[in-house]
């Protein structure tokens, strides 16, 4: 169930985008979402989702995402794949963050000066939910 426009926006003004099925890289630009200029890039092996040239979320290999949202207090979405994904999500600099994966905690994780967090997902048949919470 893969996100086949690549990038959208849902009724709760959430994002969804990526799509781990497609062999050939696929890629939109330009795509307007509160005052910001988002860029998808996507396909089986890596899935990249970046906000005015930053990033925002990369997974290796590639993964559907869904309901991405993102507040001050850390992101929340769902993450469908083929196969388990590192995932790598741009975050405030210097900051702890307590992520869960599936309802259970994977620890506390600290970003460095990029802002860059990086963790493992285990996906199966059915998306997993994910969020990543400041302190």
């Amino acid at each position: 169930m893969a996100v086949s426009e690549l990038l959208r926006v849902e009724q709760d003004g959430s994002l969804s985008f990526g799509n781990h099925e497609l062999s050939e890289k696929a890629k939109l630009e330009d795509f307007k979402y509160g005052g910001d200029l988002m860029k998808v890039k996507t396909y089986k092996p890596m899935t990249k989702l970046e906000k005015n040239g930053m990033l925002v979320y990369e997974s290796v290999p590639g993964t559907s995402v869904y309901h991405f949202a993102e507040s001050d207090q850390g992101v929340n979405f769902k993450a469908e794949g083929s196969e388990d994904a590192q995932i790598t999500v741009g975050l405030e600099e210097e900051v702890d963050y307590e992520v869960i994966v599936g309802g259970v905690s994977a620890g506390k994780m600290k970003t460095g000066m990029g802002g860059k967090l990086s963790f493992n997902v285990e996906l199966g048949n059915a998306p997993v939910e994910v969020s990543i919470k400041r302190g």
